[in-house]
């Protein structure tokens, strides 16, 4: 695997984790002000897009904008995943299996050359 493909995935594994915590992160802290919240997930935010911006323009090399945006979906609902159940302490149920698999499918079809 070339460079070009695998850069990719490596930068929107991280940047989304960068992205779960900015967005759901403060849940763990409801009693925190909004006034604070907001601007401390902006600056997580911030280094989510340098990762997913170069991601993006790299990926772009090899895949299609539909291949990006799909690989991107899996992988945020891998992340997320991961971060409900360590982090917010939250069950994975067997809906949320089916909802990962839907996207692997949708996966499958993006990637998949039906020409």
């Amino acid at each position: 695997m070339t460079w070009a493909y695998a850069a990719p995935i490596g930068l929107l594994l991280i940047s989304n984790v960068f992205m779960t915590f900015a967005w759901y992160g403060q849940l763990k802290f409801p009693g925190t002000s909004l006034w604070l919240v907001i601007p401390i997930s902006w600056g997580i935010a911030f280094f989510e897009y340098c990762l997913a911006v170069p991601a993006n323009r790299i990926g772009y090399t090899v895949y299609t904008a539909a291949q990006l945006k799909t690989m991107q979906e899996v992988i945020t609902l891998a992340v997320f995943a991961v971060f409900s159940v360590t982090y917010l302490g939250e069950s994975f149920k067997w809906n949320h299996l089916a909802a990962f698999g839907c996207l692997v499918l949708a996966a499958y079809f993006s990637f998949n050359k039906w020409d």
